[in-house]
């Protein structure tokens, strides 16, 4: 059995806001592994057990660049190590910068983008210049370019920590305005249901057959008939479809009126959506920290024991 300790206790404290006790409970049932205690206190607690993976160490921005026509763009993560490099005027004019050169050149990747010239040098250069200039290290994370024959619109939240390209066909200013605004708002993992990973749907089923589990033998503990094979089975793809609803933005109640869902305002607007970018500055990058250094205790542990 794996230790307990109180500092894993506080962690899964500072993500789930569940109860101490609980989360003790959990690790020791998941024999201290914390992905696993979380989707316990899912099922015990409900949905508040697990939050957005957003408390993340990473500092940055997200830079957005529209052309004149509202026809190509691009959006851009650029990290760095603390809050006040993310505030520094040379740091966002390279973000501003790279926004723009992506729109223009469409670089395959970091790598193409980092070769590109830029104000006399490469970009690879000008951003090792910064980092000695500056102290701290900088690194451009991911970005995204847009071509569209409807209209792009961006929104910029939190000190551009979150930020949001879209590309609206049909409708108006407003509505593509209002359509970014809602998915920084509301964080969607996709379009549609076609746009959401399969390991989060199946995790999601999962979740739903261990709460489906628990509550028949809660039913058998005290004398009641348990569900039937066909209920349950509709009871868990019922939690599946609701999760899928609020994960995707068509399926989204519209953020300026629940009464609506996305799509439905979309049909009576006559418009619709090509495609969508979020970025949440830092978002997974703490989870990918923690992963390498278990494996690098892992990899410790096994070259001790041999």
């Amino acid at each position: 059995m794996a230790e307990i300790t109180a500092s894993m206790v506080k962690e899964l404290r500072e993500k789930t806001d569940a109860p101490m006790m609980e989360c003790k409970r959990a690790l020791t049932e998941a024999g201290g592994d914390m992905g696993k205690a979380e989707e316990l206190l899912r099922v015990k607690l409900g949905s508040k057990a697990s939050k957005a993976a957003s408390r993340v160490t990473a500092e940055g921005v997200v830079g957005i660049y529209i052309a004149p026509d509202a026809k190509v763009g691009a959006i851009l993560e650029l990290n760095c190590e603390t809050d006040f490099v993310a505030r520094n005027d040379d740091f966002l004019a390279l973000v501003s910068g790279l926004s723009r050169l992506i729109a223009d050149h469409d670089p395959a990747d970091v790598a193409a983008l980092s070769a590109l010239p830029y104000g006399g040098q490469t970009v690879e250069a000008v951003r090792t210049a910064l980092i000695g200039k500056i102290g701290e290290n900088l690194s451009i994370r991911r970005f995204r370019r847009f071509v569209t024959a409807g209209r792009l619109a961006s929104y910029i939240h939190g000190g551009a920590r979150i930020g949001v390209l879209l590309d609206l066909v049909g409708g108006d200013e407003t509505l593509a305005r209002d359509l970014a605004m809602h998915i920084a708002a509301s964080k969607p993992k996709g379009l549609s249901r076609d746009d959401v990973l399969e390991s989060d749907i199946a995790r999601e089923r999962s979740i739903a057959e261990m709460k489906a589990a628990e509550e028949q033998q809660k039913a058998a503990a005290e004398g009641r008939a348990p569900k039937s094979p066909e209920i349950v089975a509709k009871m868990i793809e019922g939690s599946v479809n609701k999760f899928l609803k609020e994960v995707t933005l068509l399926g989204q109640p519209f953020v300026k009126d629940d009464k609506l869902t996305v799509e439905q305002l979309l049909k009576q607007r006559q418009a619709s959506i090509g495609a969508f970018a979020l970025y949440v500055v830092g978002e997974g990058i703490e989870k990918k920290a923690n992963d390498f250094a278990a494996e690098v205790a892992a990899q410790a542990a096994a070259a001790a024991a041999r």
